[in-house]
């Protein structure tokens, strides 16, 4: 159910992020405690700002009051994906190169599920991720299709 309703949100918002220039980074539908949350997380290039976010929020609220996908009572939030954006796709990955990012996958690799470190490279559907270990640095090959989720993680 949640997917169909990320299916016609998506298709409503869309337009919305195309007239105004911006990018559709990631949507849910989750349940936390009694209340129901549609969240929307749209960027740009150089980040948006709360003006953008709002208005994009009241259209959007527009067309699913008309639509009506949900019937159950929700709260919609349209935000910036922060500083820890979520690398859905190749492409996502390849523009991140040099970055700090985190990788979460479907199966180990070198006995662990998680890295987290500078993305070295994007090459044949492979990432190659630059990390730590104690004092050491290391560097794993992940196969894309083994990437579970991705993001961009903050190093402090």
């Amino acid at each position: 159910m949640s997917s169909k309703i990320i299916d016609i949100a998506t298709e409503l918002v869309n337009p919305i992020l195309e007239e105004k220039n911006l990018e559709l980074v990631d949507m849910e539908y989750v349940k936390e405690g009694k209340n129901w949350f549609l969240r929307v997380y749209i960027d740009k290039e150089g980040g948006i700002d709360i003006v953008e976010c709002g208005e994009v929020s009241e259209q959007l609220s527009e067309k699913l009051d008309e639509a009506d996908p949900i019937k159950e009572p929700y709260f919609l939030e349209v935000s910036s994906p922060g500083v820890e954006k979520p690398l859905k796709t190749l492409e996502d990955l390849k523009e991140n190169i040099g970055q700090n990012v985190f990788v979460k996958l479907y199966e180990k690799i070198d006995d662990e599920k998680t890295f987290e470190g500078t993305l070295q490279n994007v090459e044949n559907n492979t990432l190659s991720i630059e990390y730590k270990e104690k004092t050491r640095k290391k560097t794993v090959e992940i196969p894309y299709e083994k990437v579970a989720k991705a993001r961009l993680a903050v190093m402090f």
